[in-house]
């Protein structure tokens, strides 16, 4: 017994620290996502949101004035100017891009034949020549300054105020509920079957429902969407109710299933011999026990259908009254995808209505994903 008890204790410390160690695997990326929400793109090209708390060093180059910005001082032409911007403060520069910190601030080097440039810890530049200069470009002058810790709003503001977000908000709802909703009730009816009612065949459609969980959803969107066309159903909004349906009843109807069967017998036996319908067993007895993994696949299939894009551009369409959410944020991210200041920051909005929909919920996820590990029939 005292082995016993010592090997429980150690396998709840395996168990303790494995949880942990996933959730800490998952926190921090939703922390990094988080804090790139608030940086700009120089930012986070330049660093990683982990450096987002403390200066980072950054390099870059200007040019100064060209020859008709020249004046003259003591018999020289001078060109000035400043080469920093905002609150940054200089580490060094130079005039070539190899070596963008060759000098320190207030060193003066010489670029060609009598050029004389300076570049002072102000970010002040002083360029002079004793012959006119000629040149129509200017000088690159590179440098490598610091920049403090800085986080900006405008980002959110760029996402919120986009135009068609709110529509598309809509859009996502009007697709996500009736999405979530109608196949878990078809779902509830099939697993009830499969669990307690004794009919020929049922081995074999329990079978089939395994086995399509594996089918890839993109093998199914043309045919699909050619047997919508046919039916006269085309692109819209019961298109896609049914098109998510169908993907979703897999793995609803076999985690329904399994939680049912675990079930106590004794109960539905009872209702039975006192004379209850299989249709008042399954209201009254399976509906109220089965909520911990109705609320499970609620969560995942509301997860899957807010995130989703493929199947709502297949589905409902690309016009500005169609798109759903996904649809819009790609859209701000531009064609190459090059807006990464607004992929974290629409990132997170996306999620903020998923992770809503968890927190409220997750109580019930861990029962009834457990739900017939041990107990089966």
């Amino acid at each position: 017994m005292e082995g016993m008890a010592g090997q429980k204790s150690s396998l709840t410390w395996t168990v303790n620290i494995s949880a942990f160690l996933l959730v800490l695997l998952w926190t921090i990326p939703t922390l990094g996502l988080f804090v790139s929400s608030f940086r700009d793109r120089d930012q986070i090209s330049s660093s990683g949101w982990w450096q987002s708390f403390s200066a980072s060093e950054q390099t870059g180059f200007v040019r100064t004035g060209t020859a008709d910005d020249a004046t003259q001082a003591d018999g020289l032409n001078v060109i000035e100017g400043n080469v920093l911007e905002g609150d940054q403060s200089l580490v060094g520069w130079g005039v070539r891009a190899r070596e963008p910190a060759a000098f320190a601030p207030g060193e003066t080097t010489e670029i060609e034949d009598g050029w004389q440039l300076t570049v002072n810890e102000d970010g002040s530049y002083r360029l002079t020549s004793p012959q006119p200069f000629e040149m129509r470009r200017g000088e690159r002058i590179f440098t490598t300054t610091e920049v403090p810790p800085k986080f900006t709003t405008g980002n959110y503001r760029r996402v919120l105020t986009a135009e068609g977000l709110g529509r598309a908000f809509m859009n996502t709802l009007t697709v996500t509920i009736p999405a979530t909703v109608i196949p878990i009730l078809i779902a509830a009816f099939a697993a009830y079957a499969l669990a307690w009612m004794e009919f020929p065949g049922r081995a074999l459609l329990t079978a089939a429902v395994v086995g399509l969980l594996v089918v890839p959803l993109q093998v199914a969107l043309i045919p699909l969407l050619r047997l919508h066309n046919e039916l006269g159903i085309g692109k819209g909004y019961l298109g896609i109710w049914l098109a998510h349906t169908g993907f979703g009843l897999p793995l609803a109807v076999y985690l329904l299933r399994n939680y049912m069967v675990g079930l106590p017998r004794e109960v539905i036996e009872s209702a039975r011999v006192d004379g209850a319908t299989e249709f008042q067993i399954f209201r009254r007895i399976i509906l109220p026990l089965s909520f911990p993994a109705l609320a499970s696949f609620a969560i995942f299939q509301f997860l899957w259908v807010w995130n989703d894009l493929l199947v709502a551009t297949v589905f409902l369409g690309n016009t500005r009254e169609q798109l759903v959410m996904t649809g819009v944020l790609r859209e701000l991210m531009g064609s190459k995808g090059g807006e990464w200041e607004i992929l974290a920051t629409s990132a997170f909005i996306s999620i903020s209505v998923p992770l809503l929909v968890f927190f409220a919920m997750q109580k019930y996820l861990v029962r009834g994903l457990l739900a017939g590990s041990v107990k089966g029939g």
